[in-house]
């Protein structure tokens, strides 16, 4: 293991670990607030990696130096920051808490083999915290709860550690018990005061003795209950006093299995407030002996390029090399930079790998496979990239310039190319439509939204064709609001939102006869083309039919394509408000032609006239876009939900129930009512609700709306 660094931007070597068990690898988790940062700086202080701690306020931290995590004052990007604590190299995945930044938390679960949920003991467990709790059981997670802020007025310990048991069920105990500044060990049953900065035994306050002594019983319960000792429990119930090193060794080995859960307690001065730091050491003790290594966590499924599966592969050094791009950035000076976890294999610098992605086409991802040399290898500490001779499996390092490597994307030997499944991500909901202020912006627009897009698979891009707009699909609008900031600082590039367009069609309500006519005979080659035609209305997606009943060749055979060539450009360009018209029939019955003045062109010009003329003649129908929606939300959100989707004109087709205690609601909701609608849901909800939406048909747009977009339009074509 090598030497500590000193203070971030000092020189010095990176820790590196020789052997995968010698590696810790924990997420921390937690709704924004929570104290997530400022408990890294202060372990970060604590076991010397830098000086002193920073503070969010300053924007001095070692995780939140990105310019927008300094100007927002919260993390809004997963970052790696390596520390060792005897012997042990532990990387500390930083997540942002905020629902907009979900796709960074589930990187950083991918990289982790635990997870540390970090709970506020003035704030609590929201319920965001409790879905994060569910999808790392899905996994096995290991997972541990560290509480914070329990120094402050408002916080409550004993409260919180309640609230955590009822959330996130059994196994959650806690191992120490804190008074005031004290902290005492219930397995230990040892006792530290830490108002004078420092770590110094006291004895136990006798007015708490009866208190921790039944604390201490459950815990020790607790981690009997979930031994494989099947002899243990008699032994205790018998009044045997069980050796604290057996219950510690039966307490991470359940902790491994992810069914058991210990709670721990810190304090950490925090903005203005003052006070000591508590608990640094007892949680380095959780996270350096009961959380598992590498070598005890699974990998992910790895297939070969072509989806056959491989099997047998462990985390060996020397194994085959599988390893993973979970986050990339950008910078402006170094260029892209790749946040890489090795499960398999040793990364090491100067040699070629192949680099696949696969399966995020529909997120602007498309599918590749090339080869690519590694340059140098760094561990990362805030902005500052320390050089490493290699990373072994089990590690996480940083790479940069791989020019085509992108979030999500697989890392193996050039010739024995392999893909690992990536992970699930939540589809962007939020579309945000945005222009480029300048010419001179919109030049460089493409290659910043490209490079944007390679780093983030929850951001989708799209130009829309029909509306002429660029699109963002975001996750909410603080995600916009990063997107947009990133544009303007980091690729100076300036762009402004605009109201996004929803494309609508056009349609016929009845039916009507039409004539076009385009005669020009004034002197050389004139043009003739007459035709006739009848439009009815058809069903909903039925698309367009064309009927020819020209008799007696009034038209002829080689301008009747012409004709319908016509109809159809003109149904391209709407007849009423510049939609396109859809789910019409044209019959073409009576028409003149000229033996030398009809032309394919002018019979194009005149299906056209035609089709203009039939519309004037009947009502047209304006039609919305309607979409099939899926909310999940928590059972108590349903009644509030329900009448919110029918507010928005929507028709809720029914629900059911999930495990969990959540309900699944399917409706039909107009798309002009839910562009918005994953910010609403998110406040309706407390952040524990989330909607899936697929294109079912269109609609006719009620009348009143119809009117006011009709008039909207052909007004800014007037300007």
């Amino acid at each position: 293991m090598a030497e500590k660094t000193g203070h971030p931007g000092a020189a010095g070597r990176a820790p590196e670990a020789a052997r995968p068990g010698e590696i810790r690898n924990v997420v921390l988790v937690g709704h924004s607030g929570a104290g997530k940062t400022t408990l890294v700086e202060a372990l970060l202080a604590a076991t010397g990696t830098i000086q002193r701690p920073g503070r969010i306020e300053d924007g001095s931290t070692v995780s939140d130096h990105d310019e927008v995590e300094i100007r927002q004052r919260r993390s809004v990007n997963l970052t790696l920051t390596p520390l060792v604590h005897e012997g042990i190299k532990v990387n500390l995945l930083d997540t942002p808490g905020y629902p907009d930044f979900v796709g960074d938390l589930r990187a950083g679960l991918r990289a982790a083999d635990a997870a540390l949920f970090v709970v506020s003991a003035v704030d609590g467990v929201d319920g965001l915290t409790r879905m994060l709790w569910e999808e790392c059981g899905a996994v096995g997670m290991p997972r541990a709860v560290v509480i914070t802020k329990i120094d402050q007025q408002r916080g409550d310990y004993d409260e919180v550690v309640a609230a955590c048991q009822e959330a996130f069920g059994d196994g959650v105990m806690p191992c120490y018990f804190p008074v005031g500044d004290r902290l005492y060990g219930l397995l230990s049953r040892t006792c530290f005061d830490y108002a004078s900065g420092r770590r110094v035994e006291c004895e136990v306050d006798p007015a708490y003795a009866d208190r921790i002594e039944e604390q201490r019983a459950s815990l020790i319960e607790g981690i009997i209950t979930e031994s494989e000792d099947e002899g243990l429990m008699d032994r205790y119930l018998a009044g045997e006093e069980i050796d604290p090193e057996t219950l510690i060794t039966d307490l991470k080995k359940a902790v491994a299995r992810g069914s058991f859960h210990p709670v721990l307690a810190t304090s950490v001065p925090h903005g203005d407030r003052p006070g000591p730091v508590i608990g640094m050491t007892e949680l380095l003790e959780v996270i350096t002996r009961a959380f598992p290594s590498p070598l005890e966590h699974g990998l992910p499924p790895v297939t070969t390029v072509d989806g056959k599966p491989v099997e047998g592969l462990e985390c060996d050094p020397d194994g085959p090399l599988v390893a993973e791009v979970v986050k990339t950035t950008s910078d402006p000076y170094v260029g892209r930079i790749s946040l890489v976890r090795v499960f398999s294999g040793t990364l090491r610098p100067d040699t070629v790998v192949h680099v696949s992605g696969h399966g995020l086409a529909d997120r602007g991802h498309a599918d590749h496979d090339v080869d690519e040399r590694i340059g140098a290898l760094s561990s990362p500490l805030g902005k500052t990239q320390r050089p490493i001779g290699a990373c072994i499996a089990g590690d996480i390092c940083t790479i940069a310039k791989l020019s085509q490597a992108e979030t999500g994307d697989t890392i193996s030997a050039k010739d024995a190319p392999m893909l690992m499944t990536p992970w699930q991500m939540p589809d962007p909901l939020l579309p945000v439509a945005i222009q480029a202020k300048s010419k001179a912006d919109e030049d460089k627009l493409s290659q910043a939204l490209g490079r944007l897009v390679a780093e983030d698979p929850t951001l989708r891009l799209e130009n829309n064709a029909e509306t002429r707009q660029l699109v963002l699909w975001c996750m909410g609008e603080a995600h916009a609001d990063v997107l947009l900031d990133r544009l303007a600082s980091r690729y100076g590039v300036a762009v402004e939102t605009v109201e996004l367009r929803v494309p609508l069609r056009e349609t016929f309500g009845g039916k009507a006869k039409g004539m076009g006519r385009h005669v020009k005979q004034s002197g050389g080659h004139g043009q003739y083309g007459i035709c006739h035609i009848e439009v009815e209305p058809l069903g909903s997606g039925a698309g367009f039919e064309f009927v020819d009943k020209i008799v007696g060749g009034v038209i002829p055979r080689q301008f009747i394509p012409s004709v319908e060539k016509g109809v159809k450009a003109q149904m391209s360009r709407g007849v009423l408000a510049g939609y396109p018209v859809v789910d019409i029939r044209v019959t073409l019955y009576d028409g003149k032609a000229h033996s030398v003045d009809s032309s394919d062109v002018a019979f194009q010009t005149a299906g056209a006239l035609a089709l203009k003329d039939a519309a004037s003649r009947a009502p047209i129908l304006l039609l919305e876009p309607v979409d099939e929606v899926e909310v999940l939300i928590p059972d108590e959100y349903v009644g509030a939900v329900m009448s919110d989707l029918s507010a928005r004109r929507g028709r809720v087709l029914g629900s059911e129930s999930v495990p969990g205690g959540r309900t699944l609601v399917k409706a039909e909701i107009p798309q002009l009512e839910i562009i918005r609608y994953a910010i609403d849901l998110r406040s309706m909800t407390q952040g524990t609700g989330t909607f899936r939406r697929s294109f079912l048909r269109y609609e006719p747009l009620p009348s009143h709306l119809a009117d006011k977009v009709t008039a909207d339009k052909l007004a800014a074509v007037a300007r």
